[in-house]
C-alpha cells in the first residue's frame, strides 16, 4: 500500500463507520442492546483506524493537501462541505468519548442525552468524509 492508496482506504473506513452507526441506531431502537453496543464499538474502532491512516497519509505526503479540481458553484459547495467536515471532525472526538464513557459506566440516561447530539454529528462527519473523497479524487480531480 502506498500513500496514494490511503484516501480510498479512508473513504471506505468512513463508509463502514456510517453503516455501523446506522445499524447501531436501528438496533437500539428495536431494543437489541448487545447488537447496538457491538455496532457502536465497531464504529469507534473503525474511526480510530481511520484517524491513524489519515495521519499516516498526511505524514507520507508531508502535509500537502490535494487541490480541488471543480469550479463555480461546485467549488463553493466543496469548500463549505470541507470546512464543516473539518470543524465537526475535530469536535466529534470528545463527544464520542463522553458518550461512550456514559455507556460503559451504565449511565444510560446521560448516554442517551449525549448520543442525541453525538450520533447525527458523527454521521455527518462520516458521510461528508466520503463525499470529500469522491469530490477530490473521482468527480473533480485536479488535472
Amino acid at each position: 500500500m502506498t500513500a496514494t492508496d490511503l484516501p480510498a482506504v479512508n473513504a471506505a473506513l468512513n463508509a463502514t463507520s456510517t453503516v455501523l452507526l446506522l445499524a447501531g441506531f436501528l438496533f437500539i431502537k428495536t431494543q437489541h442492546k448487545v447488537a447496538h453496543r457491538n455496532c457502536m464499538a465497531g464504529a469507534f474502532l473503525v474511526s480510530c483506524v481511520f484517524l491513524t491512516t489519515y495521519v499516516l497519509h498526511k505524514f507520507l505526503v508531508h502535509g500537502v493537501h490535494t487541490p480541488f479540481g471543480g469550479a463555480g458553484h461546485w467549488k463553493t459547495f466543496y469548500y463549505i462541505l470541507l470546512a464543516t467536515h473539518v470543524i465537526l471532525a475535530m469536535g466529534i472526538v470528545p463527544l464520542i468519548l463522553i458518550t461512550m464513557t456514559h455507556a460503559v459506566k451504565a449511565r444510560y440516561e446521560k448516554h442517551r442525552a449525549w448520543a442525541r447530539w453525538t450520533l447525527p454529528l458523527w454521521l455527518y462527519v462520516s458521510v461528508t468524509g466520503v463525499l470529500v473523497y469522491f469530490m477530490l479524487y473521482k468527480w473533480f480531480p485536479k488535472t
